[in-house]
């Protein structure tokens, strides 16, 4: 498996300077933008790229993709316009970035660097891998943001260890796509949704503390956290409380019930999924943790006083 695995890294390595890496100039929103389309084969949805090399110095600009850079091999540099300078990637740390993200690789160092990027095409995340992301809010929105905000500049970064899953998820991908078939893409899509899987994991874990939160505070992170139909009695035995005391305690502090802020996060995610993504409706509902489409669209219409339907042919409307 290490040959197999060294002779993959070699071949993706290679193939790497012949993608298209062409960076196209243009005016978006008044704004002279460096933009980089898709530099793989059109009719692939994901692919894995390998950049080897000691040296490498990237033009900062924007991408039309979904990305995670992994630091396989030693530190490499990312500018990032967010904070308008270097970020070091230590070895075995990812960065993820969102379609239109300003970003540009850098790299020095007296060995080979090998970063090993996984690039995945707008429309195949939001139908194939957002689902599964959607349990977390905090993720759920950084996935999004981008088509609320074409000019986003939010990344993710985070770091695991060199016996971490995701290096082997990694590993595996890369001897897939070196040895690419017919049913490449087909292989390819369980890994990845495994692979944002453990990225949720650790980014949850990353995040802040749950010190100086109220109960009612960590009953909300708790819903944001984990699927839309999760109940309070799983959250009361979490948390160690039980559940009428939970209830009697978020009507209190927050003046709604369990059930009004667990529908109050669902109908706020509706929103965003339908105006930033294409998936339809009834693709839409189970994301949110309804079990049928009517019962979504009974508490869309109660929340809204509109239907899911007549809200988009509005907001079509509003934006042509």
């Amino acid at each position: 498996m290490k040959k197999l695995l060294a002779a993959s890294i070699e071949k993706l390595g290679a193939e790497f300077p012949s993608l298209n890496w062409a960076f196209v100039k243009e005016s978006l929103n008044r704004r002279e933008e460096i933009i980089s389309y898709w530099p793989g084969d059109p009719n692939d949805d994901v692919m894995i790229c390998v950049l080897k090399a000691k040296r490498f110095y990237e033009e900062f600009h924007r991408q039309d993709f979904f990305f995670l850079n992994y630091a396989y091999l030693q530190d490499y540099q990312a500018l990032s316009s967010k904070y308008d300078n270097l970020i070091t990637v230590r070895q075995d740390e990812c960065y993820i970035g969102q379609p239109f993200s300003g970003y540009a690789l850098r790299g020095d160092a007296a060995g080979n660097i090998v970063i090993i990027g996984v690039l995945i095409k707008k429309e195949t995340f939001f139908r194939e891998y957002l689902p599964t992301l959607s349990s977390d809010q905090s993720m759920f929105r950084f996935f999004l943001e981008p088509q609320t905000n074409r000019f986003s500049d939010e990344f993710i970064r985070l770091s695991f260890g060199s016996d971490s899953p995701v290096r082997a998820l990694l590993e595996m991908m890369v001897v897939e796509y070196a040895h690419r078939s017919e049913d490449t893409q087909a292989v390819l899509n369980p890994m990845i949704l495994s692979l944002f899987m453990l990225i949720a994991r650790e980014y949850r874990k990353n995040r802040n503390a749950e010190n100086g939160l109220t109960v009612s505070e960590r009953v909300i992170r708790y819903m944001g956290e984990h699927s839309g139909n999760v109940s309070l009695k799983e959250i009361a035995a979490h948390l160690s409380y039980h559940p009428n005391y939970l209830s009697a305690l978020l009507k209190r502090e927050t003046g709604r019930t369990f059930s009004e802020l667990l529908t109050a996060q669902r109908m706020e995610r509706a929103l965003l999924l339908l105006d930033q993504t294409p998936l339809p409706i009834d693709e839409i509902a189970p994301i949110l943790g309804y079990t049928n489409n009517s019962n979504f669209y009974r508490a869309f219409r109660e929340y809204y006083g509109v239907s899911p339907r007549e809200y988009q042919r509005r907001d079509r409307l509003q934006k042509s």
